[in-house]
C-alpha cells in the first residue's frame, strides 16, 4: 500500500465471540486470530484486500477507527500537530517491522496511522 492509502479498520465490540458471527454472517467475512494476536480477531472482506480486526470497546474507542498508511509515523504526526490536529497516542510498536499511532482531527475525528509491514504467516 501506498502513502495515504487505507490500511485497516478496527470495529470496536464488546463480546468478540457475538461480533465474530454477526460479521460473517452478514458480509461473509473471514475472521480468524493471528499467533501473537490473540483476543483480537483480525477481519478480511471476500476481494482478500479489505480488512481489519475486532477490537475491545473501551473508553475512547467507541466508533469503528480506519487506519492510513504513512511513510513515516513520526513526520505525520508532526503534521497532524502543525495543522492544528491532536496527537492522542503516539507511536507504537505492533510488530518488528510495523508501527500504529492515533490522531484526532480538527473535528474531532480519530484515525490511525500505520507504518511498516505487517505479516500475520
Amino acid at each position: 500500500m501506498a502513502h495515504g492509502d487505507i490500511t485497516h479498520i478496527d470495529i470496536p465490540v464488546g463480546d468478540t465471540d457475538r461480533a465474530r458471527a454477526f460479521y460473517s454472517g452478514l458480509f461473509g467475512w473471514d475472521i480468524a486470530e493471528a499467533p501473537g494476536f490473540e483476543g483480537y480477531p483480525m477481519w478480511r472482506a471476500p476481494n482478500q484486500i479489505s480488512g481489519g480486526g475486532l477490537a475491545p470497546r473501551e473508553e475512547g474507542f467507541t466508533s469503528p477507527r480506519s487506519y492510513v498508511e504513512v511513510d513515516s509515523i513520526e513526520d505525520s504526526l508532526a503534521q497532524v500537530e502543525a495543522l492544528g490536529g491532536k496527537v492522542l497516542m503516539g507511536r507504537s510498536q505492533i510488530s518488528p517491522t510495523s508501527w500504529w499511532a492515533v490522531f484526532e482531527d480538527l473535528d474531532g475525528n480519530r484515525l490511525g496511522l500505520y507504518e511498516g509491514v505487517t505479516t500475520m504467516d
